[in-house]
């Protein structure tokens, strides 16, 4: 499936079908976010039931810590 993610087209598997899945398949936390699909900000409760299709316009901010 080929998603839109952050301005970048991308490929991933077709066992991607939520906002969680893909957030895990990136590697990246959860608690640490912010999603938006395809101009809808999601909240983070949403994730695990948000799907994800072909084509869809992602945009993941996630927050850094540090010193």
């Amino acid at each position: 499936m080929k998603l839109h993610v952050n301005g970048d087209d991308i490929t991933v598997p077709e066992t991607v079908h939520t906002v969680e899945g893909l957030i895990r398949h990136l590697g990246l936390k959860r608690n640490l976010l912010i999603v938006e699909t395809n101009g809808h900000i999601l909240q983070a409760e949403e994730h695990a039931d948000a799907p994800v299709a072909d084509g869809d316009r992602i945009e993941i901010v996630h927050f850094v810590g540090g010193g």
